[in-house]
C-alpha cells in the first residue's frame, strides 16, 4: 500500500510523472481537477455544489474539497493506495487528511517534490504557449502563476519536510531521466515500483 503525494509548479512536469508514478506502482492518480469534473459530468449532489461554486467563479471551499476527496479515497482502487495530485492545498487540507488517514490507521508515504529553476520554467511554458498560439500566457501571467504557486504551498512543503516525508527530485531534463530520480529516491525510502517500466525506461 503506497501512498503518495507530488508536488510541483506549473510547467513542472507533475501531469506526466503523475502518470508515470501511477503506473509503475499500481495506484491511482486522485487529482482534485479530475474528482471536480467527474462529479459534476455525473451530477452527483457534491457535483451539483463544486460547479455552482465555480460558474459563481469561487473558490471550492476547504469543507467541501475535503469531502470530494474523501469520497474518492473510499472507492475501491484508492483502498490499495494512491498517488494525490492537487490536495492538499492548505494547512486546514492537511490537518484533514492526517484525522482522515490516521482513522484508517494510515499515513503519507512520502511527497514527492518537484523542484525546477523558475526561468527555465517560464521558458519552457512560454515556447508551449507560442506553439499553441495561446496569446494570454504572457510571461508575466507565467510568472504571477508561480509566484501563486510558490506562496500558497511553501507552509505545506515546510510541514513534510519538517516529517521527514519530503523527497526534492530536479524536475527538469528528459521526461524518463525525472522518472527514474523519483523510482530511485522512492526505492531509498523501501518503496518499490510494482513493475519495472520506471526503472528501465
Amino acid at each position: 500500500m503506497t501512498r503518495l503525494l507530488i508536488v510541483g509548479p506549473p510547467g513542472a512536469g507533475k501531469g506526466t510523472q503523475a502518470a508515470r508514478i501511477t503506473a509503475a506502482y499500481g495506484i491511482p492518480d486522485v487529482s482534485t481537477g479530475d474528482i471536480f469534473r467527474a462529479n459534476i459530468k455525473n451530477q452527483t449532489p457534491l457535483g451539483v455544489q463544486v460547479k455552482a461554486i465555480i460558474d459563481s467563479g469561487d473558490y471550492v471551499s476547504n469543507d467541501l474539497t475535503n469531502a470530494l476527496v474523501k469520497s474518492r479515497l473510499e472507492e475501491d482502487d484508492a483502498l490499495g493506495g494512491f498517488l494525490l495530485d492537487g490536495y492538499p492545498r492548505t494547512l486546514e487540507q492537511v490537518a484533514y487528511l492526517d484525522e482522515l488517514l490516521a482513522s484508517k490507521g494510515q499515513a503519507l508515504d512520502a511527497v514527492i517534490q518537484l523542484v525546477a529553476d523558475q526561468d527555465a520554467v517560464v521558458a519552457r511554458l512560454r515556447k508551449r504557449a507560442i506553439e499553441q498560439g495561446r496569446t494570454d500566457d504572457t510571461e508575466e501571467a507565467i510568472r504571477h502563476r508561480q509566484e501563486v504557486y510558490a506562496r500558497e504551498t511553501s507552509p505545506l512543503i515546510d510541514v513534510f519536510r519538517d516529517r521527514g516525508l519530503l523527497i526534492e527530485v530536479d524536475g527538469l531534463g528528459e521526461i524518463d531521466d525525472v522518472a527514474r530520480r523519483i523510482s530511485d529516491a522512492l526505492a531509498a525510502r523501501g518503496i518499490t515500483a510494482v513493475e519495472s517500466s520506471v526503472e528501465t525506461a
